[in-house]
């Protein structure tokens, strides 16, 4: 999965988690849809219905992700903010994002921690990946930020 996906548990351990390299899970979602325009100016090397299509964990007919998840131009915004910025929930409010929306992302955050310690190695190319650039506690109702 990518960085958005990863941050909030959107991935499947043993499914799209496996493998020896996690090669986009450093990468927001926002940005690997830039990526692929980006790689398809030229000459189509990725299906533009996969560019266009609705992001979707596909468990069930019909399900996208904003069914649970605010837009990833909305998460991928508040992920930067926690994760590299490390502003704290209420400067991420006062930056314009719902309360609702941003207490959300942070629980999905601290929750799905579990998930991304049996990530397979990830490629950094932020400042701040997931993995050995972040650790966060997996017990004891720990929570992110407040």
């Amino acid at each position: 999965g990518n960085k958005s996906e990863m941050a909030v548990g959107y991935c499947t351990l043993y499914g799209d988690m496996n493998g020896g390299l996690a090669v986009i899970a450093d990468v927001p979602k926002t940005r690997v849809f830039s990526l692929c325009r980006w790689l398809n100016r030229e000459k189509i090397v990725i299906p533009p219905q996969i560019i266009t299509k609705p992001p979707s964990a596909e468990l069930r007919p019909g399900q996208k992700d904003t069914d649970s998840l605010p837009p990833y131009e909305i998460l991928d915004d508040i992920l930067e903010r926690i994760i590299n910025r490390h502003q704290a929930e209420r400067e991420i409010i006062q930056a314009g994002h719902s309360a609702a929306t941003v207490n959300k992302v942070i629980k999905l955050l601290a929750k799905a921690e579990f998930k991304r310690r049996q990530a397979p190695p990830i490629l950094k190319v932020t400042d701040r990946a997931f993995g050995t650039g972040w650790r966060m506690p997996i017990a004891s109702r720990w929570v992110i930020n407040h």
